[in-house]
């Protein structure tokens, strides 16, 4: 239940909250709370627990939810325009006919929720986990659905146009051919891809794609993407061999993009490569005495290890460049060293023994669906 302090304070006046909320690091606790119709303009409501919450009618708008609990709250009818629930927890939550036009709900995790009749005009969804969510006659018109999760999402009726779908699988998605079209909407090549071509062709005609290229589109599809997309996060100081390593992966037609420890230093790089590096298949990491003493290696493994955990699929392909991960008494290396293969590029400067190494990791790299051909 909420701790009645908190729910009291919050009450009281929004300026009063937020003056607590600059001085405390007590995370709220509002669990629960009836605060429907409350007036919650441009609150700081950042990483509360609102689980179960009964925020119905609720005046939200332009407020702070990142990173909040509100796992089953009551959210019907409220306002939440221009809101930032960028990481909140949604799963349950019941969003019917709510105002989220311009909210930020980017990473947001909106599993099992339901969102019929809401407006998410100009909201930004990207990489959301919309799976096994009701979307029925939403609004989704300017919304930017780049990289979102949705599947089995039921999309009946939902009103769309200058809508982004890109990097999504629309093959999971329901109810595609109802959809209501405003205007044109980007439908991404990546998706086409991501969707195997499973996409209703009513619901592309509606979006604004040439006849002909729907045509094509089907043709293109048909080979799967043959590998898994990486980052190659190393040291600044291997700049050498990462430079070979991405040519020579280019060449083979394998996706990848450098995150090099050197624009890790700055909040902005880092922010969008680490954003990047959980987004994309996987992390290829260049182990060496000089990246192993880098402070960000560790936060990397322990990234990728738990969204392995998490998502039951392998991240993390660890390669070294020498010694230094199988003698260091380090205790995530030695775990590393001792839970899974370590490519071995320590002569790389060896042409037969680079060669060797690249192909043996060339085939890891392999995708299971292009295995599968």
């Amino acid at each position: 239940m909420a701790n009645e302090t908190h729910v009291a304070l919050l009450k009281r006046s929004v300026k009063e909250w937020d003056g607590w909320r600059k001085a405390s690091a007590e995370v709220p606790d509002l669990s629960r709370a009836r605060l429907s119709g409350a007036i919650l303009y441009r609150t700081d409501l950042s990483d509360a627990d609102l689980s179960g919450a009964n925020l119905s009618r609720a005046d939200l708008r332009e407020a702070n939810l990142g990173g909040a609990n509100l796992d089953g709250a009551n959210l019907s009818v409220a306002d939440l325009h221009e809101a930032g629930l960028v990481g909140a927890l949604l799963l349950r939550a019941n969003l019917n006919g709510a105002d989220l036009s311009g909210a930020n709900l980017s990473v947001a995790r909106l599993s099992g929720a339901n969102l019929d009749g809401a407006r998410l005009s100009g909201a930004n969804l990207s990489w959301a986990n919309l799976g096994v969510v009701r979307l029925r006659r939403a609004d989704l018109r300017e919304a930017n659905l780049r990289g979102a999760n949705l599947r089995n999402a039921d999309l009946s009726e939902a009103e769309i146009g200058w809508t982004v779908f890109g990097d999504v699988d629309l093959s999971v998605a329901k109810g595609l051919d109802t959809v209501k079209h405003g205007g044109p909407s980007t439908i991404g090549i990546d998706t086409l891809y991501k969707s195997g071509g499973k996409i209703p062709e009513v619901f592309l005609r509606g979006a604004g794609i040439p006849e002909d290229f729907i045509t094509y589109a089907r043709s293109l599809v048909g080979k799967p993407i043959e590998f898994y997309s990486c980052f190659i996060s190393y040291s600044s100081k291997d700049q050498q061999f990462a430079d070979r390593l991405y040519a020579d992966l280019q060449a083979k037609g394998v996706r990848c993009w450098f995150a090099p420890e050197d624009l890790k230093i700055g909040d902005k790089f880092r922010s969008r490569i680490d954003e990047s590096i959980r987004l994309h298949d996987k992390l290829l990491l260049v182990l060496s005495e000089s990246s192993i003493a880098s402070p960000w290696v560790e936060d990397e493994v322990e990234s990728a290890l738990e969204r392995e955990r998490r998502d039951g699929t392998l991240v993390l392909f660890p390669i070294r460049l020498d010694r230094a991960v199988m003698d260091t008494d380090v205790a995530w290396a030695a775990t590393l060293r001792r839970t899974r293969h370590i490519g071995d590029f320590a002569q790389w400067q060896e042409h037969g023994a680079y060669v060797k190494a690249f192909e043996r990791l060339l085939r890891d790299l392999k995708s299971a669906g292009a295995a599968a051909v």
